[in-house]
């Protein structure tokens, strides 16, 4: 069973930074893609970045060139550095496989004044 667990939210000014980190116990975490995923009130959920075992990534054209997803294998953790935040990146944000295969944490709330 694995378990994710996200942090590093919080609020912010426009412009500011944060980074996020997911730690998940319980599974192969170097040998499987992650992703990180984002959900405003009122609107689904989106996968704004997804990094492969051997860390290649992708990232959506709203987040490319501000955020940037790492990993850690040896800490079971990925990360999610946001620079240049805006007040319409404000989400609840989660981490899970790009086809979300594990339940979802608790997420982590960023929230960006403008």
């Amino acid at each position: 069973q694995v378990q994710l667990m996200e942090s590093g939210g919080g609020l912010v000014q426009a412009g500011g930074s944060l980074r996020l980190s997911c730690v998940a116990s319980g599974s192969a975490f170097s040998m499987n893609s992650m992703g990180w995923y984002r959900q405003a009130p009122g609107k689904l959920r989106e996968l704004v970045a997804s990094i492969t075992p051997g860390g290649s990534t992708n990232y959506a054209d709203s987040v490319k060139g501000r955020f940037t997803i790492s990993r850690d294998n040896a800490r079971d953790t990925l990360y999610l550095q946001m620079n240049a935040l805006k007040p319409e990146d404000t989400a609840v944000y989660y981490c899970n496989h790009p086809t979300p295969r594990y339940s979802w944490g608790q997420g982590t709330q960023v929230t960006v004044s403008s």
